[in-house]
């Protein structure tokens, strides 16, 4: 949501309202997530592929908190995206292998292991300069849109007749 200088920030709560205008309140308590809009806009640049994209975001879901990685099934996630669980382990092994994403595997009784951590920090890193450059690309369009106004204002002038 863009901002003027006179205009505060919205607040989570109202935040929370304008989003519930857009999806409706059912879709909003159902539970969302918040991904970059960089990360969207900066997919192909970074050589995902839409599945690659589609696992990310189901991950994404998962993660609600910095100290608390993400952890669904490998099942969960191929359900919920249509494909198996062979090609959802293999785009995430892809994924590691380009530098998005760790995996961490969990082993907890000789019988069995439970989920995997997911790790976002490489695709982070990833996304740092595209963010910067989008930021500063902003800083310029609002520096060269005060210059415009500046220039098409009349300077007042005091003129003293005496």
């Amino acid at each position: 949501m863009a901002t003027s200088n006179t205009t505060a920030k919205p607040s989570n709560a109202q935040t929370l309202k304008i989003n519930e205008k857009k999806w409706t309140k059912p879709l909003m308590e159902a539970g969302w997530s918040a991904v970059p809009n960089i990360l969207i806009e900066k997919q192909e640049a970074l050589g995902l592929q839409p599945l690659d994209m589609n696992i990310i975001l189901h991950l994404l879901q998962y993660w609600w908190h910095p100290d608390n990685p993400p952890h669904p099934a490998v099942g969960t996630i191929a359900k919920a995206i249509g494909v198996v669980p062979r090609t959802v382990q293999k785009r995430i092994k892809a994924l590691e292998e380009l530098g998005f994403m760790t995996r961490e595997e969990r082993q907890h009784t000789a019988s069995g292991s439970t989920t995997n951590l997911y790790n976002f920090n490489g695709l982070i890193e990833k996304l740092t300069p595209f963010a910067k450059e989008k930021i500063e690309e902003r800083k310029r369009a609002k520096a060269e849109k005060e210059a415009r106004i500046k220039r098409k204002k009349p300077q007042l002038v005091v003129v003293n007749d005496q």
